[in-house]
């Protein structure tokens, strides 16, 4: 008795562990095929291309050189174009602008004086000097001529004749330089003088300019109408010149960049339009116009793929703006295009159309053959179909469906 009950319980064992084995087993075929389906009938995740949303920014800077004093916005502030931003001292420029007023006021002065010509009492004094020396000459003039006369009687020698003649001549050139001097007064300075004045009070006044444009920017406006992104400096610090004091955002001036491998170019064509996703808002859907395209070089190649016997996919930047105005897009959110679901819509668009094609053609096909069926009826002549309808051999009784007919009439009476 315990031999038998013995291998009984060994059978049982050996049928447990067989049937678990067995359960295992299913379980694994039905998980390995749970596996295949999902891998071969579920859709695989959308390829996206994720993009950022940008906007242009204007640095805000100056040429002049100083200290900060007063900023009259702050950031995130909505300015208009022309509004005032900051306000920036300089001494230095202040003193070089006291310079060259000075200078500018000196030229003029010299100019003046240039064109103006000599003092009266210059040319007065020039004057009384040619009317001495014109008196000189006349007495002069008058002695001679008496001793040529006593000379030629034979009174005076020929020696006091020439004194008399040099005295002469000599009375002569004093007026002459005399004239001269008068005239060089009543002219003034030369040409060239003067040109040469009006020159330097051109180039004072060009510095005055000068200072006078760099200090334009001792007050800086908006140039153009955003928001105030970012403000570098703080009251009272040092700013060089052409330094960035802060950065104005252009919100109407909205734009996307894509960063795309260039195997997706195909659909995302110069004009074109594409389909995005905001994620930030709401998953919002829109579309949007590509208007640059750009390779990005060969610093920005994303893969080598040459090792699978291909090439290099290179990485192109792609910007686009939305057709709508979206005001609630804000630069650095995220945007996503998906790649998947543009090959697919114009996969269905392709399918839709080779269906309407192919109805086209069956109808056509089936008209086609109407039409030949009807002119061969039309040539087919109507004694063959009459002798066709005498030939068919009429319908056979069947008794026994009779008889059953016949119990059941009977039946319907009773």
């Amino acid at each position: 008795m315990a031999n038998t009950v013995n291998t009984n319980d060994s059978e049982i064992k050996q049928q447990r562990e067989s049937g678990l084995i067995v359960a295992v087993g299913i379980i694994i075929v039905a998980v390995l095929l749970l596996a295949l389906a999902g891998f071969l009938f579920m859709d695989k995740p959308a390829e996206i291309v994720e993009g950022q949303a940008e906007a242009t920014t204007v640095k805000v800077s100056g040429k002049l050189p100083g200290r900060v004093l007063k900023f009259y916005v702050s950031e995130g502030d909505r300015v208009k174009k022309g509004d005032t931003l900051v306000h920036i001292h300089s001494s230095l420029v202040q003193a070089k602008m006291n310079q060259a007023k000075a200078i500018e006021v000196s030229t003029a002065a010299q100019n003046k004086k240039v064109d103006s010509g000599a003092r009266t009492q210059i040319i007065q004094g020039a004057y009384e000097l040619l009317q001495q020396a014109t008196a000189g000459r006349v007495i002069a003039e008058k002695t001679y001529q008496r001793m040529e006369n006593l000379f030629q009687n034979g009174v005076v020698s020929e020696q006091k004749r020439d004194e008399a003649k040099a005295a002469f001549d000599a009375a002569k050139a004093a007026e002459g330089a005399a004239a001269q001097q008068y005239s060089l007064a009543k002219a003034g300075a030369q040409k060239e003088d003067k040109t040469s004045a009006a020159a330097m009070v051109e180039v004072a006044r060009g510095g005055v300019q000068e200072v006078e444009a760099v200090l334009e920017d001792e007050y800086l406006v908006a140039p153009c109408a955003g928001q105030i992104e970012e403000i570098y400096p703080e009251v009272g610090e040092l700013v060089a010149v052409g330094a960035p004091i802060m950065t104005v955002l252009q919100l109407d001036k909205k734009y996307i960049t894509f960063n795309v491998r260039e195997e997706y170019l195909k659909d995302m064509k110069m004009d074109g339009e594409i389909e995005i996703m905001i994620p930030a808002l709401n998953k919002m859907k829109t579309k949007a116009k590509i208007y640059y395209i750009n390779d990005m070089g060969t610093y920005a190649t994303w893969r080598a793929t040459k090792s699978t016997g291909q090439w290099d996919s290179r990485t192109f930047e792609v910007k686009a703006r939305t057709i709508n105005e979206i005001s609630d897009l804000r630069p650095g959110m995220t945007v996503v295009y998906y790649v998947d679901k543009a090959k697919a819509k114009k996969s269905k668009k392709a399918k839709t159309e080779k269906k309407d094609d192919k109805k086209v053609d069956k109808a056509a096909e089936n008209k086609a053959t109407d039409k030949k069926a009807a002119k061969k009826a039309d040539k087919k002549p109507a004694k063959k179909v009459e002798k066709k309808a005498d030939k068919k051999p009429a319908a056979k009784a069947n008794p026994k469906s009779d008889a059953k007919a016949q119990k059941k009439t009977e039946s319907k009476t009773k």
